[in-house]
């Protein structure tokens, strides 16, 4: 069993934390809880401070201001202290043998570095769920929100974190950015054979907005899918270009140590 550490951002989000820290409480991977609060104004705080005095999993970072989930996600990543990083929404939760399916995977296959879950979008509108081309996008969907990440530390830091351009904040869509760059570098699997990760409904999700804008039943912003395009477009030269030094100075580091003399008295 791999140890995670789950890193969850929280603007007030007194009314599910308590929720979606109890699926993470019952996976036996969850060795590290971290609940980022993200400048909140209600009980968030609070919450976590309770729910760390029952489990010494759970630790919680404030963050001065709000700064948004990408900003969050990246402070909690700074403060993980395990191999294998997870990322739920406050108001999201994982299923039970979520995180051990995800750790399970990555150890019978040791050359990726990440892996999705599947996610069940619960209480969404009718007008969605029935359309006949819901299920296909529901999948894409599932391929990049944060909350059915399982990545390794190494990773998520060679990529740089979550995108924190301030056009996201106002539109959403880091996470596909970071999708996107995960996929195009290293892959994107996902685990298809059950639903691990549930996506409640609540008025103004950014999913709801992704969903009628794929459905056809909503016009997108021409301005804000060109702010998109070229900020996902940009973070993903950036990623590319950050792997392609790494890459080139494991390869210089391998020929150096080929070629360097042995020194006398030492093994062959």
């Amino acid at each position: 069993m791999t140890p995670v550490s789950i890193i969850i951002p929280c603007y007030n989000g007194a009314a599910t934390l308590v929720r979606a820290l109890q699926s993470c409480r019952i996976q036996p991977e969850a060795a590290q809880i971290i609940v980022v609060d993200d400048g909140s104004t209600d009980a968030s705080a609070a919450i976590v401070a309770q729910c760390g005095s029952l489990d010494v999993r759970v630790c919680l970072l404030r963050m001065p201001y709000n700064g948004g989930a990408a900003r969050a996600r990246n402070w909690g990543a700074m403060h993980a202290s395990h191999e294998l990083l997870a990322f739920l929404d406050a108001d999201d939760e994982y299923l039970p043998g979520a995180l051990g399916a995800a750790s399970a995977f990555l150890a019978y296959n040791p050359n990726e570095v990440s892996v999705r879950l599947d996610v069940e979008y619960t209480d969404f509108p009718r007008v969605l769920t029935a359309h006949p081309d819901f299920a296909a996008h529901a999948a894409t969907l599932s391929n990049t929100v944060p909350s059915s990440l399982i990545i390794r530390r190494a990773a998520y830091l060679a990529l740089g974190g979550f995108p924190m351009d301030d056009a996201f904040r106002r539109i959403g869509g880091e996470d596909g950015a970071f999708s996107w760059a995960l996929r195009d570098v290293f892959g994107n699997p996902r685990l298809e054979d059950a639903k691990r990760v549930r996506m409640h409904y609540h008025a103004g999700i950014h999913a709801e907005r992704y969903f009628r804008i794929a459905l056809g039943l909503q016009t997108a912003d021409p301005d804000d899918t060109a702010d998109s395009f070229r900020l996902s477009r940009q973070f993903l030269d950036t990623a590319r270009a950050g792997i392609a030094q790494l890459r080139a100075a494991h390869v210089t580091l391998q020929a150096a140590a080929q070629t360097a003399p042995i020194a006398p008295g030492s093994a062959p």
